[in-house]
């Protein structure tokens, strides 16, 4: 015998011991067995394949969400009256979860390599239903309060669908060594059949897959249209506080098109910029006004709202992470910051001869200008002066009258109608969530001569996909992150995807075929090598499948002394070839 063959025994013990141990607390040797899986354990397998598939989904749709983490910290500070980071918690628990449950699944994989039987450990099985719960609840709480976000993930697959195919396409077929070991193992044909036949569907599916992947940056490069403009959503709203004129300023550094807003009525008739009911969150109305802080933002003279602080919030909130990157004369630009008008936004637009939107809100019921605040704000927009082509006018109160008072304004809907219902109302261009078009939908509105602007487009990939589909503008929070795309993240001619799916099938395939070859020459071989002898018992041990596990080791420990009779090897190497425990056995004998 060579001398270093109990050491590598002994190697091959101590990670049997941490495989069998971490996972079903089997860390002494007579624990461990070759024996089938119960049904129970199986059971438990399934479970966990289900609670590991479960997660991947939440935790892709977590991180392509990315793009609206603002939009659902917003809509958390709406329902609880509270600003926060919502998001921080969220990812920190499915990054925990879906470690520790992919963790089990590796090492449920090599239990299934090393031919060892499934026995998750109770404390593990806690683990496992904790995590299947709490990721069904919180499917259940996004489809009841965000969801229309599950949009975001076959918009997603647009970008990232060929190269999951990809991702998928290796895994599987790494996964044919486990099988091709099973197949090879087993002596039960039915078993061996039902196994392959499920494996060959699942590889001969993901083969098929890109028949059913579409994405409009699969297209012939002459075919990509220019540029999508950039609108400044609130300005720049990462790097200065939404909505204030700095905001807007750093936008244009941007290199933006355009600007958009949200726009109330003050009690005495200024249309001025704020996104929220109230002026809790982005004013220090709180210690001007502590009694005031919960009322309606329009309830607020002009000269009161423009005493306020429209910065400190942002320097203590940082809702994007942005605030400890800027330099200290930024941070006291930002800290000084007052509430904006309309009519200084229109003026600063004017000026650079950029676009501007807004959204109008209507004021309560009672406000002195419940009746007058479309003609107020179309006076605004007269005295500033600026051109009435650069101004999108998305309120749909008295478009006709609008259109009489002032002619050249753009008029833009909000809700998505058909073209020739667009056209009957003298509409020209679109405002729309960007899960509301389809590529289909903005090549079919551009054919129509009506432009598609979509927000809130905050992430190169999404505005690659939406480049390829044609749109002519995004609204975006990040101007600063798309002026960094100068041209789609990715882009290839659909003969050029061909290609790759082709050789990607193909080289799979080959090497799938080559592992089923390889695990099978290796075990036919070893058989007809330990079959020399003839010995009864291990014909009768290879008949015996379907016998007690009793039964089974019986005959194995019959087999082992035929062979260590006969010279083949010593009993340890035999006792853990067949799967058994030398030294356990040993002790039984005594």
């Amino acid at each position: 015998m060579v001398k270093h063959q109990p050491l590598q025994v002994y190697e091959r013990q101590l990670c049997l011991s941490c495989l069998t141990g971490i996972y079903g607390c089997r860390w002494k040797r007579y624990q461990r067995s070759h024996d089938d899986t119960t049904k129970w354990e199986f059971l438990w397998s399934l479970i966990l394949f289900f609670t590991f598939s479960l997660l991947l989904v939440w935790f892709y749709f977590w991180w392509e969400a990315h793009n609206d983490y603002n939009e659902f910290n917003w809509f958390l500070y709406n329902r609880s009256g509270e600003w926060s980071d919502g998001t921080v918690p969220i990812l920190a628990t499915t990054a925990a979860g879906f470690t520790y449950i992919a963790f089990l699944m590796i090492l449920a994989l090599c239990h299934i390599a090393a031919g060892q039987q499934l026995n998750l450990h109770w404390l593990h099985k806690i683990g496992v239903s904790a995590a299947l719960l709490t990721t069904a609840i919180g499917f259940i709480s996004v489809n009841q309060t965000w969801g229309e976000e599950w949009a975001v993930i076959p918009i997603s697959l647009q970008a990232t669908g060929p190269f999951l195919h990809l991702g998928a396409l290796v895994a599987v077929t790494a996964l044919a060594w486990l099988v091709a070991g099973q197949i090879a193992r087993t002596e039960k044909i039915r078993f061996q059949v039902v196994v392959l036949l499920l494996y060959l569907s699942v590889l001969l599916g993901l083969y098929m897959v890109p028949l059913s992947i579409t994405s409009p940056c699969i297209m012939d490069h002459a075919n990509l249209t220019p540029r999508p403009d950039v609108i400044g959503h609130q300005g720049a709203p990462m790097l200065a506080p939404e909505n204030t004129i700095l905001s807007f300023q750093r936008a244009l550094q941007m290199n933006v098109s355009g600007l958009e807003a949200d726009v109330a009525i003050s009690f005495d008739g200024v249309p001025f910029l704020m996104r929220d009911r109230t002026l809790r969150r982005t004013t220090n109305v709180g210690k001007v006004f502590p009694a005031r802080q919960l009322d309606d933002a329009s309830s607020f003279n002009w000269t009161d709202l423009h005493s306020l602080n429209a910065g400190q919030w942002f320097l203590k909130d940082d809702p994007f992470w942005t605030v400890q990157s800027m330099a200290q004369r930024e941070v006291m630009l930002v800290g000084n910051q007052s509430v904006c008008s309309l009519e200084q936004l229109l003026r600063l637009a004017s000026l650079h001869n950029h676009t501007v939107v807004f959204s109008l809100r209507r004021p309560p019921h009672r406000h002195p200008c419940y009746h007058s605040w479309i003609n107020d704000t179309l006076e605004v927009i007269r005295l500033s002066g600026i051109p009435q082509h650069l101004v999108m006018w998305t309120p749909d109160w008295d478009r006709g009258q609008v259109r009489q008072v002032a002619p050249g304004l753009q008029q833009t809907s909000v809700e998505k109608l058909p073209p020739q219902v667009l056209h009957q109302q003298g509409i020209s261009s679109l405002l729309l969530r960007y899960s509301q078009a389809s590529p289909y939908d903005i090549r079919e509105f551009s054919r129509s001569n009506v432009s598609v602007t979509l927000y809130t487009v905050n992430k190169p990939w999404l505005f690659s996909v939406l480049w390829c589909s044609g749109v002519s503008s995004v609204s975006s929070e990040a101007p600063n992150i798309l002026r960094k795309v100068p041209y789609p993240i990715w882009l290839m001619s659909p003969d050029e995807y061909c290609l790759i799916w082709v050789a990607a099938d193909l080289i799979s395939f080959t090497v799938v075929i080559g592992i089923f070859v390889f695990q099978n020459y290796h075990i036919i071989r070893w058989r007809l090598s330990s079959m020399h002898s003839y010995n009864p018992e291990q014909i009768m041990l290879s008949a015996a499948v379907r016998r007690s596990s009793r039964d089974v080791n019986i005959m194995k420990e019959k087999l082992i002394f035929s062979e260590v009779s006969n010279g083949v090897g010593s009993a340890e190497d035999l006792y853990m070839e067949n799967g058994f425990d030398y030294y356990n056995n040993e002790g039984i004998s005594h």
